[in-house]
């Protein structure tokens, strides 16, 4: 029978310890969600594991040992990983090990009962844990499924997505806290990103609302009546660069506004604005560079003097 072991890609420079996750028998299948690596104590791995499996109702436990020697010190540690599999019974162990900037690893399991690695077919799949994490493929957290449908649900790639759907309580302790349990997985790098995109999104409302409100007020004194006594409305209505500048103005205030699109095609047209005016910012700002590298402006310069007298 072959083994699928889901490995997620952030732990693969985690540094070595245990995997603890998921055993899906009814697939052969593991879905490791973290690496516990040194020290800890195995009571407060088990006590930990215990109170995670009992929010989220994810049978996680400890699935095996994962080696990472990337120094010299940690060449023997593979025996005492092996010995850990009498502390955390399983009825599989799994063991995956890498040396250093290595491309090839080792993966082999190993019986409850049995001293020598099974000789079985296995396959390690990467996965991205975050964009799992935050995908929609997984079923809703709050629908109960049925009892027949378990065991046919259980064959398919959904119950990869649920697995670490539920498992939130997992992934809350990153590495600035101060537990005994350290461990290593998507958010392990700490959520400074996250707080900066979320003060983003704050602040890009007030930003829209202000940018609103001032091209509303030119629009307005362009629209004002001054402009329309002779002779301004007669050079208003000439001067293509005026023309230009209101057309600009209408521009921005729909892309700037804080109205949701009614909807395909209002959708589309602000789409169709925004992308015209990055092109255009682009565009001239190749171009200024462009003159102004070589002194080619000074060049086009001398060059166009003689034509025009």
């Amino acid at each position: 029978m072959v083994l699928k072991v889901f490995f997620p890609s952030c732990c693969s420079s985690a540094e070595s310890g245990i995997l603890i996750g998921r055993w899906i028998s009814e697939q052969s299948s593991a879905v490791v969600l973290a690496v516990v690596h040194f020290p800890f104590i195995p009571a407060q791995v088990k006590q930990y594991l215990s109170e995670v499996q009992r929010v989220t109702k994810v049978s996680v436990s400890v699935l095996g040992s994962w080696s990472n020697s990337k120094q010299k010190k940690e060449e023997c540690l593979s025996e005492f990983l092996e010995d850990l599999r009498t502390l955390f019974s399983h009825e599989l162990w799994i063991q995956i090990s890498k040396e250093g900037d290595s491309k090839f690893w080792s993966c082999s399991t190993l019986q409850k009962h049995s001293s020598n690695p099974k000789e079985e077919e296995i396959i390690l799949v990467y996965y991205d844990q975050r964009k799992v994490m935050l995908s929609h493929l997984h079923p809703p957290l709050d629908t109960a499924t049925p009892t027949e449908n378990k065991a046919g649900d259980a064959s398919k790639l959904s119950a990869i997505f649920d697995t670490v759907a539920k498992s939130r309580m997992l992934f809350m302790t990153d590495r600035y806290d101060e537990g005994p349990i350290k461990l290593t997985h998507w958010q392990s790098d700490g959520v400074e990103a996250s707080i900066i995109v979320e003060l983003l999104k704050q602040a890009s409302v007030p930003a829209c609302m202000l940018l609103t409100f001032l091209l509303s007020l030119v629009s307005g004194i362009c629209r004002s009546r001054v402009l329309k006594f002779w002779p301004l409305s007669f050079l208003w209505s000439k001067l293509s660069t005026c023309e230009q500048l209101g057309h600009r103005l209408q521009h921005l205030q729909v892309i700037s506004s804080n109205k949701a699109a009614q909807n395909q095609t209002q959708l589309m047209r602000k789409a169709n604005i925004f992308v015209s005016l990055l092109i255009d910012v682009a565009l001239g700002i190749l171009l200024m560079s462009w003159l102004y590298r070589k002194n080619r402006i000074g060049h086009l310069a001398d060059t166009l003097i003689p034509v025009a007298d």
